[in-house]
């Protein structure tokens, strides 16, 4: 696969105080100018007239043992990029390196031994086991094809992952209708760790589940990513959680990462305007406190026929002419914080800030 530009160099979390997180010492993996196009086909000899731009040039790092989060709106490639790193969509170009191997040199025999590293947890807990299979098989199919332990072997390990999730080694031997949607999922985190990865893609796993559920399988997750040393590819479009989970958060839109930093830098101070409208619709839980509402006017364009520049200029309060034509780097603006706006090349404090005075004459509204 091509490799025309370099992936942002980026260094370890710090605990605060100046010193490398010891969860994230070298990256895991490393996302280099990944593109993944969907042809799109018409007519009786189902020609191709066009593609969709799924994942267009994405490049980040996610360092051994970190929770990297991916967020924004539905449509905008998250679980395309999840997806097509782990080689479950052939990429359209880009690599992808874990553990300093190119996942997309592999052939069938080494990506297979390389399955055992890389597993997912779906965003769906009913359709990703099948209805007809006892639990205790579904959990146990990924030993069965990946390695030589014997039916009792895989039954131990089995009634261990069950343990570790919070259900118990008698409910292998129900069937998925059998549970709730809370318990679903937990099994598809004990099938995900019955292998025992190092790195796991959880493709929005509680986006489907209570609020109070969704409580309980992120401290799961959390538990066992200290138990096991895991890495986590945390993809999601509810930035409470993505804030109480993540170590460093990537923002998407239209296909492209729009910033990129710590979870302390991003929450604490957006760069992007997109990101600072995403932020603005995170609810407060204290009545008596007000957020000022970014409200955004229109869709989002098309991944067929993206706009031409910034893409998100269609829709920004503070675009220019230079918006619509040229599109941003992605950079490094201090302390790792990475964006892609050409209002931050100004090089003026709060140049990219959306304030009501700067949305006045526009489109956008703003709410206090």
């Amino acid at each position: 696969m091509a490799n025309n530009n370099s992936v942002p160099a980026t260094t370890p979390k710090s605990d605060g105080q100046g010193q490398p997180n010891a969860k994230a010492v070298r990256p895991l993996v490393q996302v280099q100018n990944l593109v993944k196009y969907f042809p799109v086909r018409s007519g009786l000899l189902q020609r191709i007239v066009g593609w969709v731009k799924a994942v267009d040039d994405v490049s980040f790092h996610i360092y051994e043992g970190e929770t990297f989060g991916l967020v924004g709106e539905s449509g905008c490639g998250k679980t395309t990029i999840g997806r097509t790193l782990l080689r479950l969509l052939p990429a359209t170009s880009g690599n992808v390196i874990f553990d300093g191997k190119d996942l997309f040199d592999l052939n069938a025999s080494q990506l297979k031994k390389m399955r055992r590293e890389i597993q997912i947890i779906f965003q769906d807990p009913y359709s990703s086991l099948d209805p007809r299979m006892p639990v205790g098989e579904s959990i146990a199919e990924g030993l069965r094809v990946h390695t030589g332990k014997t039916g009792r072997e895989r039954q131990d390990i089995v009634a261990e992952m069950l343990g570790r999730v919070g259900l118990r080694p008698e409910h292998a031997q129900r069937y998925p209708h059998e549970f709730s949607g809370g318990q679903r999922q937990r099994i598809g985190i004990a099938r995900a760790l019955a292998l025992r990865p190092k790195f796991i893609v959880c493709d929005e796993p509680v986006s489907a589940l209570d609020v109070s559920i969704q409580a309980q399988v992120l401290n799961i997750l959390h538990d066992l990513q200290d138990d096991f040393g895991l890495t986590y590819l945390f993809i999601a479009h509810n930035l409470s959680v993505v804030e109480h989970f993540s170590d460093r958060v990537g923002v998407m839109y239209l296909g492209k990462m729009v910033e990129m930093a710590t979870r302390e830098d991003l929450y604490r101070d957006p760069l992007h305007p997109y990101t600072q409208a995403l932020m603005s619709a995170i609810p407060v839980p204290d009545p008596t406190l007000k957020r000022q509402r970014i409200l955004l006017q229109g869709d989002v364009p098309s991944p067929l026929n993206p706009p031409a520049g910034c893409r998100f200029h269609t829709r920004c309060p503070l675009v220019f002419d230079k918006c619509r034509v040229e599109e941003p780097p992605f950079k490094d603006y201090g302390n790792e914080h990475f964006a892609a706006c050409w209002l931050l090349e100004r090089n003026e404090p709060g140049a990219s800030k959306i304030t009501p005075d700067k949305v006045a004459a526009s489109s956008i509204s703003v709410i206090d």
